[in-house]
């Protein structure tokens, strides 16, 4: 049974309700059940921050997004030591510090990160449909 990390992205595109017309490729991995998602409270800071630079508009409060996440049937997933102080290897060619988590939470929790981000994309944890 697949354990899958969503990027913001992707969470974004859940919560505006488009994520099967944008991410088609996806979706259909979501339709056949026997999938657990996961959203990292890592990703709920920073719409959170970014919706308050007034950089993201997400379509509802942001107070809202936990339990519409939930109706989705999504786990959200705390940020816990282990994941703080994970080191990747292979190091991400990344330095966004949201990206870094997300990588660390997979590797700790044997997760796969659902992400169209092209820094992200062939990191050995990358989901790949």
């Amino acid at each position: 049974m697949p354990r899958l990390l969503l990027d913001t992205h992707i969470v974004l595109a859940l919560l505006r309700r488009n994520f099967d017309q944008q991410f088609r490729h996806i979706s259909r991995h979501f339709s056949v059940g026997g999938v657990t998602g996961f959203v990292s409270v890592a990703t709920l800071w920073e719409i959170a921050i970014k919706s308050r630079l007034g950089k993201l508009d997400t379509g509802m409060r942001l107070s809202d997004i936990p339990a519409n996440l939930k109706l989705g049937r999504l786990e959200i997933l705390g940020i816990d030591v282990a994941h703080v102080l994970h080191t990747l290897d292979p190091a991400p060619p990344t330095r966004d510090p949201f990206d870094r988590l997300l990588l660390a939470q997979c590797h700790v929790e044997g997760l796969s990160l659902v992400t169209v981000d092209r820094a992200l994309v062939d990191h050995p944890v990358a989901f790949r449909p």
